[in-house]
């Protein structure tokens, strides 16, 4: 470019100086031009397109597109009209790479973070599970850390800094934040595994194996929050909820079946007993509005008891809340019914058979009569032990006259 610039009669540090200045000026004013008149009518076509993506790209790379121009000016400005030594020139060669490396990375974080964002505002409110909604802002942040980290190593390289130790390092470091960290990660892990299933979402009343149960207020990527049913905040990290054994009381439908047991006496018609059970369901089905209609009221015999034939009431509530009002009101009905009816519920009956020419009152009277001879049995030998262990105080013995404790001895004169 020198001899061009001779050829022209611009030898002069001034004249040199003064075309620089007018490189510069000249890409400012492209950087304006497109800035304010390509790049809008640019965006304006974009959005004819199905999709507003490109659009939102464009926009997303107009500020880091325009100040791209300024700098190519800039750099064109130092290199072309000035003189400068090779020394100074791989400087400035060194400083333009550095600089292009770190437009680069600000360039490409712009384009991803608007990338993320119309997926979040366009795609993710239609799919049918949230598990993209919180993935999302995770996986955003993620990739523009990656980006920059990426940035940073190019930007070392550029300056001739070996970044295989720092690589290295950073490796030895990682492994050890990650075995510090490790309870940490297995709940973010379990987390993620939480929210991929989609089993429990926010809202649904869920039990656990070891019998803490409430309604699900969030689920996070280190715990899962529960508000119990007495309205306190049950905290569960994600790796003991991911592990355990889990009843959604939402899921497949929000419905729940309501079963009542019941018996009655071997004396009462079982055909009736039928009858009146059938009766109580449809009118609960009919006047209830807790009760599912559509799924019907259910009746079946289920054992010989003891005292009692047993058999089992069916319907369904419309959610868990409504199961136990209708529990209650089936339960009410139907021992008001079975009572209008004279149809026993017999309290727990055990028949007792006696051998023969035996009666009741005689069984009775030898079990009293033993009883008696136990108790005194035993009050007599606490009173023994009572004199054995009181000093001064011999126990009774028998001598070999024959007499008691007071009796005559044997001569021992």
């Amino acid at each position: 470019m020198e001899p061009l610039l001779e050829r022209f009669g611009i030898d002069s540090p001034l004249l040199l100086a003064a075309v620089s200045a007018a490189i510069v000026v000249i890409g400012i004013l492209v950087a304006l031009l497109f800035h304010k008149a390509i790049f809008p009518l640019a965006v304006k076509l974009a959005r004819r397109t199905p999709t507003d993506l490109d659009a939102r790209l464009l926009t997303a790379g107009r500020l880091p597109l325009t100040v791209g121009i300024v700098l190519l000016g800039a750099y064109l400005a130092v290199t072309l009209p000035l003189e400068l030594a090779p020394t100074q020139l791989g400087l400035v060669n060194l400083a333009a790479r550095v600089v292009a490396v770190a437009w680069g990375v600000w360039l490409a974080a712009k384009v991803f973070s608007q990338a993320f964002s119309w997926y979040g505002e366009t795609i993710a409110p239609h799919t049918a599970s949230n598990l993209d909604d919180r993935l999302l802002p995770l996986a955003r942040r993620m990739v523009i850390a990656l980006i920059y980290a990426l940035g940073g190593l190019l930007i070392l390289d550029q300056l001739s800094i070996n970044i295989s130790p720092l690589i290295a390092g950073l490796g030895l470091g990682g492994l050890a934040v990650a075995l510090a960290l490790q309870p940490t990660l297995s709940n973010l892990f379990a987390g993620t595994y939480v929210m991929t299933e989609g089993v429990v979402t926010a809202g649904d009343y869920i039990e656990l194996e070891d019998g803490v149960a409430g309604y699900v207020i969030d689920v996070g990527w280190r715990s899962t929050r529960l508000r119990t049913w007495r309205n306190n905040l049950v905290v569960i990290p994600n790796g003991r909820f991911a592990e355990t054994i889990i009843t959604n009381y939402q899921e497949p439908i929000p419905a729940v079946n309501v079963f009542v047991t019941c018996g009655v006496s071997y004396d009462n018609d079982l055909r009736r007993v039928r009858e009146v059970c059938h009766e109580v369901m449809d009118d609960l089905l009919e006047r209830d509005s807790n009760a599912v209609k559509e799924y019907g009221g259910w009746f079946g015999y289920e054992s010989f008891g003891d005292s009692n034939v047993n058999f089992w009431l069916f319907l369904q509530a419309r959610n868990r809340l409504a199961s136990f009002e209708l529990q209650t009101v089936l339960m009410q009905d139907l021992h008001r019914r079975l009572g209008e009816e004279g149809i026993v519920i017999n309290y727990p009956v055990r028949t007792l058979q006696f051998p023969p020419g035996v009666t009741g009152a005689e069984l009775m009277g030898q079990e009293q009569r033993g009883t008696a001879a136990g108790r005194n049995g035993r009050r007599g030998r606490r009173r023994t032990r009572r004199q054995q262990d009181t000093p001064g105080v011999a126990a009774p013995e028998s001598a070999p006259g024959g007499g008691g404790p007071e009796g005559p001895g044997p001569d021992i004169g």
